[in-house]
């Protein structure tokens, strides 16, 4: 990542004022120091040499103290300002990742580590604090201060200024090597750290079955080799930046010293006046100032630097593809799926080959098939989470068809009432949670969809935690079909809403769909079980597509020998 990317400029919007702002106050800051400058070597002058007493200089050193005053008040609201736009920056990138995280849909999110999403969105945007806050603002003032500086020497002391122009370009340039160097080794450590959180994390998440097979132990020793690992590369950043730093201050004070010898030998050789040496020579450390700092505060800066490239990859990564040019039709819908082809992106293999199917209208249709052979592939394409590569998805309403890929997603699944294979569960109550199906419902509905799929009064008060602890599976099971019914949605997906349920539950399963059928409701069940199967108006039955040519699914119940199942 470049040390002023415009990249994050661009998704942290609130730093584009700021950096204006920075400017400013850089351009009046510089001024203060010339103007302090120049009254510091007056005062010192007139009381040296030409033996002023303190009444004479009253006025001097009050202007003094009021320069003081300001330098110290712009300082101030540099870091006010340079604060609050960092808080609003990590505030606007935190959600533009989410946001884009969340459209980029389940196969990204699938192919990443939860532990190390969260790890990225906690501490490695707020690493970016010192980025925003203090490296910007730093550098910024880097540019402008010894330009404006640099100027006012020249004006002064052309000797002086020379050595100046020749001197501060070599901070930089060193700068550049060191940053080179450091950098892949903050890389190394922000990837072990975020390893470190990831696994952490997913080992606590895991802890349950872990401690069932005998594995927990183990896991904890695999934790403390990464947490090792974190803390070597760590000390190695540290002994970096603490060697860079004192290269880069070496370098300063040498240029400094040298700017000063000059200085000294053409003021005892009577060639310059004591005033003007004095105001340069206070000029100059100010001058290479900026530049020192901005070393110290990249190496603060470079954790979150290195995190940067991380949610920048995330942001740039494009969303599929699609027309999107309206909404979905009105009213009860139908699918019709034609010679639809499909892959995932790290797969050269065809998941999905020339199907063809149709799911009819207000009837319930049961998608059946071995593992690997595509069902859960086909819910995905009808989420709109996955994009056909070839073939169309029709979708038609009361009075229009149009293909899915014209759809506008977030107005599709606006249409669609959804239960995954486990429900996601929020901490809270199985009330608020069933609301999650549709925030502004009342709690009448709520009550009476928690009846319809089986749930007791007494249960909506139970408190879950995040991984759904509290409840029983087909409790969880339970409140996902509550949540189905309460969004009363045209079109419903169920991806094997039995799975793992004893035969009372699957029965509650069941009656749910049938209320579903009755109520006009498009129904489309991924089932392996035949008390689900049997309840079917049409069957899709698929094939791992390594076993045959081209997918053909075949429509009508009973069509298709299942075991448990009379044909």
């Amino acid at each position: 990542m470049r040390p002023l990317d415009p990249r994050l400029i661009k998704w942290a919007q609130a730093t584009r004022l700021f950096l204006i702002l920075s400017v400013i106050l850089g351009a009046a800051t510089a001024v203060t120091i010339v103007i302090q400058a120049a009254l510091l070597a007056r005062i010192i002058t007139d009381v040296f040499q030409r033996g002023a007493d303190l009444a004479s200089i009253g006025q001097l050193t009050a202007g003094l103290a009021a320069v003081f005053a300001i330098r110290a008040l712009l300082s101030y609201l540099q870091d006010w300002i340079a604060f609050r736009s960092s808080a609003q920056a990590k505030s606007q990138l935190r959600m533009a990742v989410l946001d884009h995280a969340v459209k980029l849909g389940p196969q990204f999110l699938d192919s990443r580590s939860t532990g190390g999403i969260a790890q990225l969105t906690g501490r490695g945007i707020d690493a970016l604090d010192a980025y925003f806050a203090r490296y910007l603002p730093q550098l910024l003032l880097a540019v402008v201060v010894p330009i404006v500086l640099g100027a006012v020497i020249l004006s002064q002391d052309l000797l002086a200024a020379a050595i100046v122009a020749f001197t501060l370009p070599l901070i930089p340039l060193f700068m550049v090597l060191v940053g080179w160097y450091t950098q892949g080794k903050v890389d190394r450590q922000w990837r072990t750290l975020a390893v470190l959180s990831g696994y952490f994390l997913d080992v606590v998440a895991g802890l349950p079955t872990l401690k069932v097979f005998g594995r927990a132990k183990a896991q904890a020793a695999n934790i403390r080799q990464v947490g090792d690992r974190y803390r070597k590369a760590t000390m190695r950043v540290l002994r970096v930046s603490f060697l860079s730093s004192l290269v880069l201050e070496l370098l300063a004070t040498l240029s400094v010293a040298i700017v000063a010898v000059s200085i000294g030998l053409r003021l005892v050789g009577g060639s310059m006046d004591l005033q003007t040496a004095l105001f340069v020579l206070i000029l100059a450390p100010e001058a290479y100032l900026p530049l020192r700092m901005v070393g110290a505060q990249y190496h603060a800066a470079a954790e979150g630097i290195s995190a940067a490239g991380e949610l920048l990859d995330i942001l740039e990564t494009p969303l599929v593809e699609s027309a999107a040019i309206g909404g979905a039709p009105a009213g009860p819908l139908a699918l019709d799926l034609v010679d639809v082809s499909c892959r995932y992106p790290d797969r050269d293999v065809e998941v999905l080959k020339k199907l063809s199917c149709s799911f009819p209208v207000g009837q319930v249709t049961a998608v059946t098939g071995p593992s690997g052979s595509g069902k859960s592939t086909l819910l995905q394409l009808v989420l709109s989470f996955m994009q056909p590569t070839a073939g169309v998805v029709e979708v038609t309403g009361e009075q229009r068809s149009r293909s899915l890929s014209d759809i506008d997603s977030e107005a599709w699944l606006d249409q669609i009432a959804w239960l995954p294979q486990e429900p996601v569960m929020l901490a809270g109550s199985v009330f608020s949670n069933i609301r999650l199906g549709a925030p502004n419902a009342d709690t009448e509905s709520v009550e009476r969809v928690a009846y319809q799929a089986g749930l007791t009064p007494d249960v909506l008060q139970q408190v879950l935690s995040d991984t759904g602890a509290g409840v029983s599976a087909g409790q969880r099971r339970r409140i996902g079909l509550a949540r189905v019914l309460l969004r009363s949605k045209p079109l419903v997906l169920l991806d094997e809403p039995s799975a793992s349920l004893d035969s009372h539950t699957e029965q509650v399963v069941a009656d749910v769909i049938a209320e579903l059928r009755a109520e006009g409701r498009t129904v489309v069940m991924v089932a392996h079980r035949p008390a689900l199967i049997t309840l079917a108006d049409h069957i899709v039955h698929l094939e791992p597509v390594e076993q045959i040519s081209e997918q053909v699914a075949v429509s009508g119940a009973g069509q298709v020998p299942l075991p448990g199942l009379r044909p």
